[in-house]
């Protein structure tokens, strides 16, 4: 096992893992509000297309850190679960960017009116209410991760490695599914894009 990285203050560490799941929550809800206009040069979906992509790396990390641990490698596994972590803050950094400069897109809006009418909602058919399945899972996994996932990596960089254990558990398949889910919900939103 690797030495812990952190000393152990779990009051504190509560206190700033709260604040900081919070203020990005809120920071998301709000800005997800707003839209920017703003004409970048550059189409902004770009910021959507990076979101897949990072998305993807970090579902590639989760399972190559799952590897890992189950192979005993502590170091390469701590480095693959920052990564994955650095890189979900650059998700996160993406991610309102598109929001603020792109705003909604509703799925099957060919006409890109923010406007779905009869035909519309019928060319779509059945995918439709797949997708907005898939996003109602997605959304409020990707709300309640956060927090999840800094007491995990807290537990672990003081050295509980057991704590660790058991909140994975739980974060590993939660973390994964919103991650695949978010490169799943970017194909099929993305052919509505303007």
């Amino acid at each position: 096992m690797l030495q812990p990285s952190l000393q152990k203050n779990d009051k504190k560490a509560k206190v700033l893992i709260y604040i900081v799941s919070f203020v990005v929550f809120a920071t998301v809800v709000l800005l997800s509000k707003i839209k920017l206009d703003v004409d970048l040069g550059f189409n902004v979906h770009v910021f959507a297309q990076a979101n897949a992509i990072i998305n993807s790396a970090v579902a590639v990390l989760l399972l190559t850190g799952l590897v890992t641990i189950k192979q005993k490698k502590y170091l390469l596994h701590k480095k693959i679960m920052l990564a994955a972590m650095t890189l979900s803050v650059l998700f996160l950094v993406s991610y309102i960017c598109h929001h603020l400069l792109a705003g909604d897109t509703k799925f099957g809006d060919i006409d890109h009116n923010g406007i779905l009418s009869n035909e519309e909602k019928t060319a779509a058919g059945s995918l439709r209410m797949l997708y907005y399945f898939i996003l109602l899972t997605h959304i409020p996994l990707a709300a309640i991760i956060l927090p999840l996932i800094l007491f995990t990596a807290y537990r672990a960089l003081i050295g509980e490695y057991e704590q660790h254990k058991k909140l994975t558990r739980i974060t590993w398949p939660v973390w994964f599914y919103v991650a695949v889910t978010g490169v799943v919900v970017y194909l099929m939103i993305s052919p509505y894009y303007n």
